[in-house]
């Protein structure tokens, strides 16, 4: 199975802070689960709370490594950067899950530890 032409315009919507354009990939009942995190519900929810965590960040950047894509699901792994407010920077691994229904995301997965990012750097 191709990797859909959407997975890139997905992570350059994060990276551009652009939480409406994230939001129109998902289900309206869609289920978010970042690192540890608890499950955030419904496709509003999910905008409010990714926008919300813009607002934490200086910047983001995904370097996608590579994608796999199976019936019913993609999987995206690579490493991301995290831009603080004080301009420093935290690179770390992730792996993403995107389980579909209809072509949208139903549950997204992100496995990160971004433990660190909020401590003194």
């Amino acid at each position: 199975m191709t990797t859909p032409a959407w997975v890139q315009t997905l992570f350059q919507a994060l990276d551009a802070f652009d939480a409406n354009t994230f939001a129109s990939f998902l289900t309206d009942d869609a289920i978010f689960v970042f690192a540890n995190a608890e499950p955030v519900k419904g496709k509003q929810t999910i905008r409010d709370y990714v926008a919300q965590f813009f607002t934490s960040i200086a910047a983001i950047h995904h370097d996608v490594i590579e994608t796999w894509a199976v019936p019913d699901a993609i999987i995206s792994r690579g490493i991301v950067t995290y831009t603080r407010h004080n301009g420093t920077q935290l690179q770390v691994p992730f792996a993403n899950v995107f389980r579909l229904r209809n072509e949208r995301i139903q549950d997204y997965l992100i496995y990160v530890d971004n433990s660190q990012l909020y401590t003194r750097s």
